[in-house]
């Protein structure tokens, strides 16, 4: 199937133009305003001069707006660019501007961080503000707001598009400056074929148009296309694809107000809507989701679970003691994959109930692990590689071909996605993932993997998060510390933790340093920005730092 993801939403939308597409606080959207919406704002981009190949980046909270400039970007063949919208004036600049990015579509919350862009982007050819700007502090450059632009321009006719139309998917950027992913659409579309299609009995990609139509009519006819919430961004990729895979198959997205994560909004929401699968990420997106239920259990006024039937995370880890808190409160599947935005999934843990604790990755037949001089490691051998990837996969990286040549490699005649992710392979198949390679800590000569130890750290029931990075060390070149979350009031100590992870670590892997606090901060997609946890362990010394 040749085919544009627009091109089947408009497919689909003429199928079900009646049917609720998009439901955010306050609006139902069905599929024919979802397409006539974006089909206007395709014609206001085109009427400035965007056109095939330019780039439209979405600095947006989540709501219908985010995925109309999609969909309209998928209309003239642009691309859709996501943009943090943590980003600050200039971080937003630098990103816009290795975009080469034509248009921006904001959320009014953010035009005061949009007037940096407007004077320092020269790509730019469109501002387009969504809702109001804050009542106070600067308003932004002075832009057409969408609803004023749709109502200026007809709707633009549809024409079909190509998969080899692109959607670029900046990555997170925690370590270095964020890189454009360049995902070919035919590619993005048959890495969904399992996560999107599997659930409705369809085990490969439909072959022409009218045969994704036919599975979105079913699907919708029968009541199993998918009432999907991603509380995560929409920027974040898991939440993105996920979405645009409900929309495919006559589904329905879900969000919750715009701004800051709000746990209580979120269960009543699922409740309301009734939430059938939720896109989380890991235990910066889960761990406040599970405090809201126990608070209202213990207020003896438990929110309604009945809907949820599947939560999905990636992107960083998600805990057992959570995932058990879950199962124990609804029937639901919880789905934790290793993925990157570069390609993947590599790995799946799938836990239905508590009897399936404690979770293990299983890789998907695409994955393997690769260790020195390309070799793939063996399961059981004890030998740490990197996970590569041979299923659909992105181009590359936009204007970087080096770090294209090394991400993207071919091997034996195989090309495979491999971002850097150390595991190892246990003797029954499992995966054990250890982390991304450039943060393994060495001390002494020994090589430590924070995953490995953020892993025994989080299986102790009062650590609510944690960060291990390496600090220098005049003896031992770096030694291991440790930021661990643990609710206010917990009279741990950090030399109780070190004895908890001694039981099941070496001794050089234990954590010199720990710093207890009551949360870490992370980004909405749950990364950490891994300078500011070596400057809180640095600040402790190599003591208890509690």
């Amino acid at each position: 199937m040749d085919v544009s993801i627009g091109t089947i939403w408009e497919a689909v939308s003429r199928a079900l133009p009646d049917a609720v597409a998009i439901t955010e606080p306050g609006r139902d959207t069905t599929y024919r305003e979802f397409d006539e919406r974006a089909s206007r704002l395709a014609a206001a981009l085109e009427v400035a001069g965007v056109r095939e190949g330019d780039t439209v980046a979405c600095y947006l909270f989540n709501g219908s707006a985010y995925l109309e400039t999609v969909f309209a970007a998928f209309k003239l063949g642009a691309v859709p660019v996501n943009a943090n919208y943590r980003y600050t004036g200039e971080e937003l600049s630098e990103l816009l501007t290795d975009a080469d990015a034509a248009a921006v579509v904001f959320s009014g919350a953010l035009a005061d961080r949009v007037t940096h862009a407007a004077g320092h982007v020269r790509t730019l050819k469109l501002l387009v503000r969504v809702g109001e700007p804050p009542a106070e502090g600067p308003a932004g450059p002075d832009v057409p707001a969408l609803e004023a632009l749709l109502a200026a321009h007809a709707p633009r006719e549809p024409q079909p598009r190509p998969g080899s139309d692109r959607l670029f998917m900046y990555t997170g950027g925690t370590t270095g400056k964020p890189k454009g992913v360049i995902w070919r659409l035919s590619d993005l579309l048959h890495s969904l074929v399992v996560p999107v299609f599997h659930p409705l009995g369809v085990t490969e990609l439909p072959a022409t148009l009218h045969e994704a139509v036919a599975v979105a009519l079913k699907a919708h006819h029968e009541g199993s296309a998918p009432t999907t919430m991603p509380v995560v961004p929409l920027m974040h990729a898991t939440g993105l694809f996920n979405t645009m895979g409900a929309l495919m198959t006559g589904g329905r997205a879900v969000t919750a107000r715009p701004g800051g994560l709000d746990p209580q909004s979120v269960w009543r929401t699922i409740a309301e809507q009734r939430v059938g699968t939720a896109i989380v990420a890991g235990n910066a997106v889960t761990r406040p989701l599970v405090d809201e239920l126990l608070r209202v259990e213990r207020a003896g006024t438990p929110h309604d679970l009945r809907s949820l039937r599947q939560m999905i995370s990636s992107g960083t880890a998600l805990s057992d003691s959570l995932k058990r808190a879950l199962h124990e409160r609804a029937e639901v599947t919880i789905v934790e994959a290793i993925a990157s935005s570069e390609g993947g999934p590599f790995a799946f843990a799938i836990t239905s109930s508590v009897e399936d604790l404690p979770s293990r990755f299983r890789p998907v037949p695409a994955t393997r692990v690769i260790g020195a001089g390309d070799r793939f490691v063996e399961p059981g051998s004890d030998e740490t590689g990197v996970l590569a990837y041979c299923g659909p996969m992105p181009l590359g990286y936009y204007k970087d071909t080096e770090k294209s040549a090394r991400t993207f490699r071919t091997i034996d005649g195989v090309r495979y996605a491999i971002p850097g992710d150390l595991a190892r392979i246990e003797a029954d198949g499992a995966i054990l993932f250890l982390g991304r390679g450039s943060g393994v800590i060495n001390t002494g000569g020994e090589k430590v993997h924070p995953q490995e130890v953020e892993n025994v750290l989080l299986s102790h029931p009062a650590v609510q998060d944690c960060a291990v990075v390496g600090v220098p060390d005049e003896t031992w070149g770096e030694r291991v510390g440790a930021v661990v979350a643990v609710p206010p009031g917990t009279t741990l100590t950090g030399e109780e933790l070190r004895d908890w992870v001694r039981r099941s670590l070496a001794g050089y892997k234990v954590p010199r340093s720990v710093v207890l606090t009551d949360s870490l901060p992370r980004t909405p997609t749950g990364k950490l920005e891994v300078a500011w946890a070596r400057k809180a362990v640095q600040g402790s010394g190599a003591g208890d730092g509690t």
